[in-house]
Protein backbone atom coordinates (compact mmCIF):
# COMPACT_ATOMS: atom_id res chain seq x y z
CA UNK A 1 0.00 0.00 0.00
CA UNK A 2 0.94 3.75 -0.66
CA UNK A 3 1.39 6.14 1.56
CA UNK A 4 -1.08 9.18 1.49
CA UNK A 5 2.21 10.94 0.69
CA UNK A 6 3.43 8.79 -2.01
CA UNK A 7 -0.67 8.72 -3.11
CA UNK A 8 -0.44 12.46 -3.95
CA UNK A 9 2.44 12.30 -6.15
CA UNK A 10 1.22 9.65 -8.48
CA UNK A 11 0.34 10.86 -12.27
CA UNK A 12 -2.37 9.78 -13.97
CA UNK A 13 -2.26 9.06 -17.68
CA UNK A 14 -5.20 7.31 -20.32
CA UNK A 15 -2.39 5.73 -21.58
CA UNK A 16 1.68 4.90 -21.43
CA UNK A 17 3.69 3.91 -23.84
CA UNK A 18 6.96 2.29 -22.43
CA UNK A 19 9.14 2.74 -25.43
CA UNK A 20 10.63 5.13 -28.13
CA UNK A 21 11.75 2.89 -30.37
CA UNK A 22 9.38 2.44 -33.71
CA UNK A 23 6.76 0.20 -31.89
CA UNK A 24 6.12 2.92 -29.35
CA UNK A 25 5.82 6.22 -31.31
CA UNK A 26 3.29 4.53 -33.45
CA UNK A 27 1.49 3.27 -30.49
CA UNK A 28 1.39 6.74 -29.61
CA UNK A 29 0.36 8.29 -32.55
CA UNK A 30 -2.52 5.75 -33.25
CA UNK A 31 -3.59 6.55 -29.64
CA UNK A 32 -3.25 10.49 -30.20
CA UNK A 33 -5.15 10.39 -33.18
CA UNK A 34 -7.77 8.11 -31.59
CA UNK A 35 -8.41 11.19 -29.82
CA UNK A 36 -6.36 10.13 -26.53
CA UNK A 37 -5.12 13.41 -25.06
CA UNK A 38 -3.60 12.51 -21.47
CA UNK A 39 -0.69 10.19 -23.20
CA UNK A 40 2.85 9.84 -21.96
CA UNK A 41 5.75 7.93 -23.38
CA UNK A 42 8.90 6.93 -21.20
CA UNK A 43 12.36 6.25 -23.28
CA UNK A 44 15.39 4.78 -21.00
CA UNK A 45 17.53 6.26 -24.11
CA UNK A 46 18.17 10.06 -24.37
CA UNK A 47 16.80 10.03 -27.95
CA UNK A 48 13.31 8.67 -29.42
CA UNK A 49 14.05 6.28 -32.27
CA UNK A 50 15.31 3.40 -31.03
CA UNK A 51 17.90 0.75 -33.14
CA UNK A 52 16.88 2.58 -36.02
CA UNK A 53 19.64 5.39 -34.81
CA UNK A 54 22.24 3.12 -35.65
CA UNK A 55 20.91 1.49 -38.62
CA UNK A 56 22.25 3.73 -41.58
CA UNK A 57 21.76 1.17 -44.30
CA UNK A 58 19.18 1.92 -46.74
CA UNK A 59 15.96 -0.49 -47.43
CA UNK A 60 12.78 0.50 -44.45
CA UNK A 61 9.55 2.21 -45.38
CA UNK A 62 9.42 -0.39 -48.77
CA UNK A 63 5.83 -1.53 -47.42
CA UNK A 64 4.42 1.66 -45.32
CA UNK A 65 6.33 4.71 -46.97
CA UNK A 66 6.67 3.10 -50.93
CA UNK A 67 10.00 4.46 -51.23
CA UNK A 68 13.61 3.10 -49.98
CA UNK A 69 14.63 4.67 -46.43
CA UNK A 70 17.55 4.56 -44.15
CA UNK A 71 16.79 3.50 -40.39
CA UNK A 72 17.39 7.28 -39.19
CA UNK A 73 15.39 8.73 -42.00
CA UNK A 74 12.34 6.02 -41.01
CA UNK A 75 12.65 6.98 -37.56
CA UNK A 76 12.45 10.51 -38.25
CA UNK A 77 8.98 10.68 -40.27
CA UNK A 78 7.56 8.98 -37.09
CA UNK A 79 9.19 11.36 -34.81
CA UNK A 80 8.24 14.26 -36.68
CA UNK A 81 4.89 12.99 -36.21
CA UNK A 82 5.46 12.38 -32.28
CA UNK A 83 6.27 16.89 -32.38
CA UNK A 84 3.38 17.51 -34.72
CA UNK A 85 1.18 15.85 -32.54
CA UNK A 86 2.02 17.50 -29.25
CA UNK A 87 2.69 13.97 -27.75
CA UNK A 88 4.42 13.94 -24.30
CA UNK A 89 7.90 11.87 -24.51
CA UNK A 90 10.45 11.79 -21.59
CA UNK A 91 13.22 10.67 -22.51
CA UNK A 92 16.42 9.19 -20.15
CA UNK A 93 13.64 7.68 -18.12
CA UNK A 94 13.67 3.71 -17.14
CA UNK A 95 10.94 2.39 -16.23
CA UNK A 96 11.27 0.06 -12.45
CA UNK A 97 8.33 -1.77 -12.97
CA UNK A 98 4.75 -2.27 -14.14
CA UNK A 99 2.28 -4.60 -12.13
CA UNK A 100 -1.08 -5.83 -13.31
CA UNK A 101 -3.03 -3.06 -12.11
CA UNK A 102 -0.95 -0.75 -14.55
CA UNK A 103 0.80 0.99 -11.41
CA UNK A 104 4.25 1.98 -13.35
CA UNK A 105 7.37 3.17 -11.23
CA UNK A 106 10.11 5.29 -13.30
CA UNK A 107 13.04 7.18 -12.55
CA UNK A 108 14.98 9.99 -14.39
CA UNK A 109 17.87 11.78 -13.77
CA UNK A 110 15.63 15.38 -13.87
CA UNK A 111 12.72 14.52 -12.12
CA UNK A 112 13.96 11.45 -10.08
CA UNK A 113 11.49 8.74 -8.80
CA UNK A 114 8.16 8.69 -10.64
CA UNK A 115 4.88 7.21 -9.95
CA UNK A 116 2.03 6.66 -12.86
CA UNK A 117 -1.23 4.69 -12.84
CA UNK A 118 -2.28 4.74 -16.56
CA UNK A 119 -5.54 3.47 -17.91
CA UNK A 120 -4.41 1.18 -20.51
CA UNK A 121 -0.38 0.75 -20.74
CA UNK A 122 1.78 -0.49 -24.29
CA UNK A 123 4.61 -2.51 -24.09
CA UNK A 124 6.78 -1.09 -26.51
CA UNK A 125 10.54 -2.53 -25.02
CA UNK A 126 11.70 -3.78 -28.18
CA UNK A 127 14.63 -6.90 -27.97
CA UNK A 128 18.01 -7.38 -27.17
CA UNK A 129 20.63 -9.65 -28.57
CA UNK A 130 21.45 -12.75 -27.22
CA UNK A 131 25.00 -12.92 -25.33
CA UNK A 132 27.69 -15.11 -25.94
CA UNK A 133 27.07 -16.64 -22.40
CA UNK A 134 23.82 -18.27 -23.87
CA UNK A 135 25.92 -20.32 -26.40
CA UNK A 136 28.40 -21.72 -23.94
CA UNK A 137 30.95 -21.86 -26.36
CA UNK A 138 34.61 -22.93 -25.05
CA UNK A 139 37.40 -20.92 -24.96
CA UNK A 140 38.88 -17.88 -23.53
CA UNK A 141 36.90 -14.57 -22.14
CA UNK A 142 39.45 -12.44 -24.39
CA UNK A 143 38.69 -9.06 -25.77
CA UNK A 144 37.50 -8.68 -29.38
CA UNK A 145 33.86 -10.35 -29.15
CA UNK A 146 31.05 -8.80 -30.16
CA UNK A 147 27.59 -8.83 -30.44
CA UNK A 148 26.76 -7.81 -34.16
CA UNK A 149 24.78 -5.39 -32.72
CA UNK A 150 26.82 -3.78 -30.59
CA UNK A 151 29.95 -3.96 -33.42
CA UNK A 152 27.11 -1.78 -35.56
CA UNK A 153 26.58 1.18 -32.73
CA UNK A 154 30.63 1.21 -32.38
CA UNK A 155 31.04 1.82 -36.24
CA UNK A 156 27.70 4.04 -37.15
CA UNK A 157 27.33 6.19 -34.08
CA UNK A 158 30.42 6.25 -32.12
CA UNK A 159 32.79 5.95 -35.32
CA UNK A 160 34.88 2.84 -33.64
CA UNK A 161 36.23 -0.02 -35.66
CA UNK A 162 35.96 -3.19 -33.55
CA UNK A 163 38.83 -5.03 -35.41
CA UNK A 164 40.30 -6.04 -39.09
CA UNK A 165 39.87 -9.85 -39.58
CA UNK A 166 36.49 -10.51 -38.55
CA UNK A 167 34.09 -14.25 -38.16
CA UNK A 168 30.60 -13.72 -37.91
CA UNK A 169 28.71 -16.55 -35.64
CA UNK A 170 24.70 -16.40 -36.85
CA UNK A 171 23.07 -15.49 -40.10
CA UNK A 172 21.01 -12.89 -38.30
CA UNK A 173 20.04 -9.85 -40.22
CA UNK A 174 22.13 -7.60 -38.03
CA UNK A 175 25.27 -9.70 -38.78
CA UNK A 176 24.31 -10.23 -42.52
CA UNK A 177 23.94 -6.55 -42.42
CA UNK A 178 27.49 -5.91 -40.65
CA UNK A 179 29.33 -8.35 -42.56
CA UNK A 180 28.89 -5.85 -45.63
CA UNK A 181 29.17 -2.89 -43.05
CA UNK A 182 32.60 -4.08 -42.04
CA UNK A 183 33.79 -4.83 -45.42
CA UNK A 184 32.97 -1.74 -46.77
CA UNK A 185 34.74 0.26 -44.03
CA UNK A 186 37.95 -2.39 -44.73
CA UNK A 187 37.93 -5.31 -43.02
CA UNK A 188 38.31 -8.90 -43.91
CA UNK A 189 35.18 -10.66 -43.54
CA UNK A 190 36.42 -14.38 -43.54
CA UNK A 191 33.28 -16.34 -43.18
CA UNK A 192 29.53 -16.65 -41.76
CA UNK A 193 28.76 -18.95 -39.75
CA UNK A 194 25.59 -20.66 -39.30
CA UNK A 195 24.60 -23.57 -36.91
CA UNK A 196 21.35 -24.33 -38.77
CA UNK A 197 20.84 -25.85 -42.30
CA UNK A 198 19.38 -22.63 -43.07
CA UNK A 199 20.03 -18.93 -43.00
CA UNK A 200 18.22 -17.15 -39.98
CA UNK A 201 18.38 -13.73 -42.05
CA UNK A 202 15.97 -12.54 -45.17
CA UNK A 203 17.17 -13.91 -48.50
CA UNK A 204 17.70 -10.34 -49.66
CA UNK A 205 20.19 -9.88 -47.48
CA UNK A 206 22.05 -13.01 -47.97
CA UNK A 207 22.52 -11.78 -51.44
CA UNK A 208 23.56 -8.55 -50.60
CA UNK A 209 25.36 -8.27 -47.97
CA UNK A 210 27.44 -11.73 -48.62
CA UNK A 211 27.17 -13.33 -52.32
CA UNK A 212 27.84 -9.44 -53.53
CA UNK A 213 31.00 -9.33 -51.24
CA UNK A 214 32.35 -12.59 -51.88
CA UNK A 215 31.84 -14.07 -48.25
CA UNK A 216 31.09 -17.52 -47.67
CA UNK A 217 28.07 -18.47 -45.79
CA UNK A 218 29.36 -22.16 -43.91
CA UNK A 219 25.34 -23.46 -43.14
CA UNK A 220 25.92 -26.19 -40.60
CA UNK A 221 29.02 -24.86 -39.17
CA UNK A 222 29.44 -23.92 -35.63
CA UNK A 223 32.22 -21.78 -33.47
CA UNK A 224 33.96 -24.73 -31.50
CA UNK A 225 36.34 -22.94 -29.94
CA UNK A 226 38.17 -19.03 -29.16
CA UNK A 227 41.50 -18.57 -29.02
CA UNK A 228 43.33 -15.78 -27.38
CA UNK A 229 44.65 -13.44 -23.99
CA UNK A 230 44.22 -10.26 -24.42
CA UNK A 231 42.98 -9.97 -27.69
CA UNK A 232 40.83 -12.51 -29.86
CA UNK A 233 43.53 -14.48 -31.87
CA UNK A 234 41.22 -16.65 -33.41
CA UNK A 235 38.56 -19.43 -34.14
CA UNK A 236 37.70 -23.16 -34.70
CA UNK A 237 35.05 -23.64 -36.90
CA UNK A 238 33.51 -27.05 -37.27
CA UNK A 239 30.62 -28.62 -39.39
CA UNK A 240 27.57 -30.14 -37.26
CA UNK A 241 25.53 -33.21 -37.24
CA UNK A 242 22.08 -33.51 -37.39
CA UNK A 243 21.92 -33.24 -33.82
CA UNK A 244 23.67 -29.86 -33.98
CA UNK A 245 26.93 -31.59 -32.76
CA UNK A 246 30.50 -31.13 -34.31
CA UNK A 247 31.79 -33.90 -36.40
CA UNK A 248 35.65 -34.18 -35.63
CA UNK A 249 37.58 -34.06 -38.22
CA UNK A 250 36.24 -30.73 -40.15
CA UNK A 251 37.77 -28.24 -37.95
CA UNK A 252 39.27 -25.39 -39.54
CA UNK A 253 40.58 -22.37 -37.83
CA UNK A 254 40.78 -18.86 -39.33
CA UNK A 255 42.80 -15.92 -37.85
CA UNK A 256 41.06 -13.30 -36.66
CA UNK A 257 40.65 -10.61 -34.35
CA UNK A 258 36.92 -9.90 -33.76
CA UNK A 259 33.63 -12.51 -33.74
CA UNK A 260 30.72 -10.84 -33.69
CA UNK A 261 27.53 -13.24 -32.49
CA UNK A 262 24.44 -13.26 -34.42
CA UNK A 263 22.84 -15.44 -32.95
CA UNK A 264 19.21 -14.16 -31.94
CA UNK A 265 17.54 -11.75 -30.38
CA UNK A 266 15.17 -11.85 -26.90
CA UNK A 267 12.07 -9.68 -26.14
CA UNK A 268 12.66 -7.29 -23.47
CA UNK A 269 9.79 -8.75 -21.04
CA UNK A 270 11.03 -8.52 -17.97
CA UNK A 271 8.32 -6.01 -17.32
CA UNK A 272 5.55 -7.94 -19.12
CA UNK A 273 6.32 -10.65 -16.41
CA UNK A 274 6.17 -8.09 -13.49
CA UNK A 275 2.91 -6.94 -14.88
CA UNK A 276 1.84 -11.02 -14.38
CA UNK A 277 1.70 -10.92 -17.95
CA UNK A 278 1.24 -14.80 -19.53
CA UNK A 279 4.02 -15.36 -21.91
CA UNK A 280 4.38 -17.91 -24.12
CA UNK A 281 7.35 -19.80 -24.63
CA UNK A 282 7.73 -19.74 -28.46
CA UNK A 283 7.75 -16.20 -29.28
CA UNK A 284 9.38 -15.19 -25.82
CA UNK A 285 6.78 -12.72 -25.87
CA UNK A 286 3.48 -12.15 -24.30
CA UNK A 287 0.21 -14.13 -25.61
CA UNK A 288 -1.95 -11.54 -26.90
CA UNK A 289 -5.39 -11.60 -28.54
CA UNK A 290 -6.36 -9.76 -31.85
CA UNK A 291 -6.36 -6.49 -30.77
CA UNK A 292 -3.00 -7.41 -29.25
CA UNK A 293 -4.36 -7.27 -25.74
CA UNK A 294 -2.22 -9.27 -22.72
CA UNK A 295 -3.89 -11.63 -20.46
CA UNK A 296 -3.63 -8.54 -18.24
CA UNK A 297 -6.97 -6.35 -18.90
CA UNK A 298 -5.87 -2.64 -20.16
CA UNK A 299 -2.45 -3.58 -21.25
CA UNK A 300 -0.62 -4.03 -24.89
CA UNK A 301 1.94 -5.36 -26.57
CA UNK A 302 3.41 -4.93 -29.73
CA UNK A 303 6.63 -4.68 -31.77
CA UNK A 304 9.59 -6.86 -31.12
CA UNK A 305 8.58 -7.03 -27.39
CA UNK A 306 5.52 -9.10 -28.75
CA UNK A 307 7.83 -11.34 -30.98
CA UNK A 308 10.75 -10.70 -33.25
CA UNK A 309 10.22 -8.69 -36.71
CA UNK A 310 12.11 -9.04 -39.84
CA UNK A 311 11.20 -5.49 -41.20
CA UNK A 312 9.95 -2.08 -38.94
CA UNK A 313 7.16 -1.49 -41.66
CA UNK A 314 5.28 -4.21 -40.02
CA UNK A 315 6.24 -3.34 -36.65
CA UNK A 316 4.91 0.11 -37.53
CA UNK A 317 2.06 -1.34 -38.71
CA UNK A 318 1.02 -3.47 -35.51
CA UNK A 319 1.62 -1.03 -33.73
CA UNK A 320 -0.60 1.28 -34.56
CA UNK A 321 -3.26 -1.08 -34.13
CA UNK A 322 -2.34 -1.46 -30.54
CA UNK A 323 -2.17 2.48 -29.75
CA UNK A 324 -5.38 2.02 -31.26
CA UNK A 325 -6.72 -0.43 -29.33
CA UNK A 326 -5.16 1.15 -25.93
CA UNK A 327 -7.41 4.16 -26.83
CA UNK A 328 -10.60 2.27 -27.66
CA UNK A 329 -9.68 0.51 -24.19
CA UNK A 330 -9.64 3.69 -22.27
CA UNK A 331 -12.79 5.37 -24.32
CA UNK A 332 -14.78 2.30 -23.52
CA UNK A 333 -14.93 0.70 -26.86
CA UNK A 334 -13.11 -2.76 -26.52
CA UNK A 335 -14.96 -4.87 -28.11
CA UNK A 336 -16.52 -8.04 -26.73
CA UNK A 337 -17.35 -11.49 -27.44
CA UNK A 338 -15.69 -14.95 -26.83
CA UNK A 339 -12.01 -15.98 -27.00
CA UNK A 340 -10.86 -18.80 -29.52
CA UNK A 341 -7.50 -19.97 -28.93
CA UNK A 342 -5.37 -19.93 -32.39
CA UNK A 343 -2.62 -22.31 -32.16
CA UNK A 344 0.33 -23.53 -33.91
CA UNK A 345 0.06 -26.71 -36.02
CA UNK A 346 2.45 -28.60 -37.92
CA UNK A 347 5.13 -26.73 -39.64
CA UNK A 348 4.33 -23.59 -37.42
CA UNK A 349 5.87 -21.94 -34.78
CA UNK A 350 4.66 -19.05 -32.94
CA UNK A 351 1.51 -17.89 -34.11
CA UNK A 352 0.42 -14.42 -33.33
CA UNK A 353 -2.17 -13.64 -31.93
CA UNK A 354 -2.51 -16.46 -29.85
CA UNK A 355 -6.28 -15.62 -29.10
CA UNK A 356 -8.85 -14.96 -31.55
CA UNK A 357 -12.06 -12.52 -30.37
CA UNK A 358 -15.55 -13.84 -31.64
CA UNK A 359 -17.10 -10.54 -31.65
CA UNK A 360 -20.89 -10.14 -30.55
CA UNK A 361 -21.02 -7.32 -33.23
CA UNK A 362 -19.37 -7.30 -36.46
CA UNK A 363 -16.44 -9.22 -36.76
CA UNK A 364 -13.23 -7.62 -38.19
CA UNK A 365 -10.18 -9.26 -40.28
CA UNK A 366 -7.29 -10.28 -38.26
CA UNK A 367 -3.68 -10.82 -39.83
CA UNK A 368 -1.62 -13.61 -38.15
CA UNK A 369 2.18 -13.94 -38.44
CA UNK A 370 4.17 -16.84 -37.65
CA UNK A 371 7.67 -18.09 -38.24
CA UNK A 372 7.75 -21.62 -40.35
CA UNK A 373 9.50 -24.40 -38.50
CA UNK A 374 11.78 -25.17 -41.47
CA UNK A 375 12.15 -24.96 -45.00
CA UNK A 376 9.12 -25.73 -47.26
CA UNK A 377 8.81 -25.18 -51.08
CA UNK A 378 5.51 -25.28 -52.79
CA UNK A 379 4.04 -25.90 -49.56
CA UNK A 380 0.14 -24.83 -48.26
CA UNK A 381 -0.68 -23.30 -45.82
CA UNK A 382 -3.57 -23.94 -44.16
CA UNK A 383 -6.50 -22.77 -41.11
CA UNK A 384 -8.06 -25.36 -39.73
CA UNK A 385 -11.65 -24.71 -37.11
CA UNK A 386 -11.65 -27.88 -35.42
CA UNK A 387 -11.67 -30.61 -38.10
CA UNK A 388 -13.31 -28.02 -40.74
CA UNK A 389 -10.64 -25.74 -43.27
CA UNK A 390 -11.38 -22.49 -43.65
CA UNK A 391 -8.48 -21.25 -45.01
CA UNK A 392 -5.99 -22.31 -47.98
CA UNK A 393 -3.20 -20.38 -49.42
CA UNK A 394 -0.25 -21.50 -51.61
CA UNK A 395 3.25 -20.71 -50.97
CA UNK A 396 6.01 -21.42 -53.04
CA UNK A 397 8.86 -20.74 -50.53
CA UNK A 398 8.70 -20.92 -46.64
CA UNK A 399 11.99 -20.17 -44.40
CA UNK A 400 12.21 -19.86 -40.78
CA UNK A 401 14.28 -16.88 -42.00
CA UNK A 402 11.26 -14.82 -42.63
CA UNK A 403 8.03 -14.20 -41.41
CA UNK A 404 4.92 -15.59 -42.78
CA UNK A 405 1.54 -13.87 -42.85
CA UNK A 406 -2.10 -14.37 -44.02
CA UNK A 407 -4.92 -12.70 -43.31
CA UNK A 408 -8.03 -14.23 -41.64
CA UNK A 409 -11.26 -12.03 -43.61
CA UNK A 410 -14.36 -11.13 -41.08
CA UNK A 411 -16.49 -13.82 -43.02
CA UNK A 412 -14.01 -16.25 -41.80
CA UNK A 413 -13.83 -14.57 -37.70
CA UNK A 414 -17.65 -14.99 -38.54
CA UNK A 415 -18.18 -18.04 -39.02
CA UNK A 416 -15.72 -19.92 -36.47
CA UNK A 417 -17.50 -22.68 -34.31
CA UNK A 418 -16.10 -22.05 -30.92
CA UNK A 419 -13.37 -24.68 -31.34
CA UNK A 420 -9.86 -24.03 -31.11
CA UNK A 421 -8.41 -22.90 -34.64
CA UNK A 422 -5.05 -24.07 -35.79
CA UNK A 423 -1.75 -22.72 -38.40
CA UNK A 424 -0.04 -25.77 -39.96
CA UNK A 425 1.65 -26.44 -43.36
CA UNK A 426 0.77 -28.90 -45.49
CA UNK A 427 3.11 -30.38 -48.38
Amino acid sequence: MLSQELRSQVQYVDVLVIGAGPAGMAAAIAAREAGVENLLVLERENDMGGILRQCIHNGFGLHRFKEELTGPEYAQRDIDRVKELGIEVRCGTTVLSVDGERFVTAVSREKGVQLFEAGAIVLAMGCRERPRGALATPGTRCAGVFSAGTAQKFVNLEGYMPGKRVVILGSGDIGLIMARRMTLQGAKVLACVELMPYSSGLNRNIVQCLQDYDIPLMLSHTVIDIQGRERLSGVTVAQVDQNRQPIPGTEKHFDCDTLLLSVGLIPENELSQQAGVEMSPLTQGAVVDDSLQTSREGIFACGNVLHVHDLVDFVSAESFKAGKAAADYVQGKARKGAYIALKDGEGVRGVVPQRLLKPEGEAQGVQVMFRPAGVYENATLCVMDGDREILRQRKRILTPGEMAELTLKPEHIASLSGADVTVCVKQ
